[in-house]
């Protein structure tokens, strides 16, 4: 790590895309290896995995509120890490395909496909561009797949053929699961007991944005989700194991702690397009600008955001080892947000800097994801 520079995560260790290869490994499955251990936390045979992705679920956040979610608490339960930036694509990229971000391509909330010249929202995205050549690394469930293991995918209707999903979870059969029945009855269905089977739960984050976590509708959405894997346990058998973790945390970034990007004008000066999110920042320079880009940012933001460039961000290893061919979508400067900073722009995404509870960053709060493991009790 870089002198005063951001933690880096764990990857290849202890990190969300070691999830799904473990889960394949307890499994039997040729080729993966349980890097997380998840055959030490079982004393019996294990014929399926329930992987539950939580959005939203920092490790900080549930330990501060373990007597509201008791179920969760109850498991064999630790930190991992976060994939960096700490949003969803990046998140779900790294676990669909077991790569940290400079493999896989996905580096953040929004970013510059230099090859197509735009800037690409992967949470909006459908079929332009094409999900399989921006992402064309196979997935851990194509992997799957090809040897044998029965795979499955549970998460919204609207998902089902996103390009997110077709990027980075393809591979798997996919049912469509709108409410918590639905989500219920089709991680259930005996075609999941045996193989392994993904889902997706999205109201925590949703919920977190908008109030902020730890508000009350945070905690009570918190104790929804409790109540929900509480269901799943019931309706899985003993030989099933369940494991929840998340794609990051998040934190509350009030009025004092915004910095309006588009009212500073040595933070606009000579960039040409910005993306990324209000806690992390991908800072695309005019021609020739980089530099001076970099010297503003890094002066303006001084004790409000770590800045540097993309040659050091890369060699900081934030991103993992990063493939040449993706090295351009990543900021020619990029600034991370420290503490319970946001760096708003109305101008770039008015909506999302609008928004109380806010990740990206590399805060121990927003980095630090669980790994629960529970056992089916049917």
């Amino acid at each position: 790590m870089l002198p005063d520079a951001p933690a880096v995560p764990d990857y290849a260790h202890a990190s969300l895309g070691e999830v799904l290869p473990s889960a394949a490994a307890l499994l039997g499955t040729a080729g993966f290896h349980d890097a997380l251990r998840l055959g030490e936390l079982t004393g019996h045979d294990v014929r399926g995995v329930v992987v539950l992705l939580v959005d939203g679920l920092g490790w900080s956040a549930l330990t501060a509120h373990a007597d509201i979610a008791p179920v969760l608490a109850g498991g064999e339960g630790r930190a991992i890490s976060a994939a960096f930036p700490t949003t969803t694509p990046v998140g779900l990229a790294s676990l669909g395909t077991a790569l940290s971000p400079g493999g896989h391509g996905m580096l953040g909330a929004t970013f510059l496909l230099p090859e197509e010249d735009r800037v690409l929202h992967p949470l909006g995205w459908a079929d332009d561009p094409n999900p399989m050549a921006i992402q064309p690394e196979r997935s851990v469930f194509e992997a799957c797949a090809a040897a044998g293991l029965p795979v499955r995918s549970v998460g919204p209707r609207a998902f089902r053929s996103s390009g997110l999903t077709r990027a980075a979870l393809r591979g798997a059969d996919y049912a469509g699961a709108d409410t918590m029945g639905e989500f219920v009855a089709a991680v259930a269905d005996p075609r999941g007991q045996r193989g392994l089977t993904y889902a997706y739960w999205a109201d925590l984050d949703k919920t977190g944005h908008v109030h902020g976590v730890d508000s009350e509708a945070w905690q009570e959405e918190l104790r929804h989700v409790d109540t929900f894997i509480c269901r799943l346990r019931e309706a899985l058998p003993a030989e099933t194991l369940l494991v929840v973790t998340a794609d990051h945390g998040m934190v509350d970034c009030d009025g004092s702690d915004r910095i309006d990007i588009d009212a500073v004008p040595s933070l606009r000066a000579d960039v040409a397009i910005l993306a990324g999110e209000p806690r992390m920042r991908h800072v695309y320079a005019r021609r020739g600008a980089a530099e001076d880009v970099e010297s503003a940012w890094r002066e303006t933001l001084v004790d409000t955001a770590w800045v540097m460039t993309r040659h050091r961000a890369i060699e900081s290893g934030l991103f993992g080892a990063v493939d040449p061919s993706y090295a351009g979508r990543i900021g020619d400067v990029i600034a991370i947000a420290r503490d319970r900073y946001a760096l708003v722009s109305p101008s770039t995404d008015a909506n999302v800097s609008s928004l109380r509870g806010q990740h990206g960053s590399a805060t121990e709060d927003e980095m630090a994801i669980p790994l629960v493991v529970l056992t089916g009790n049917r």
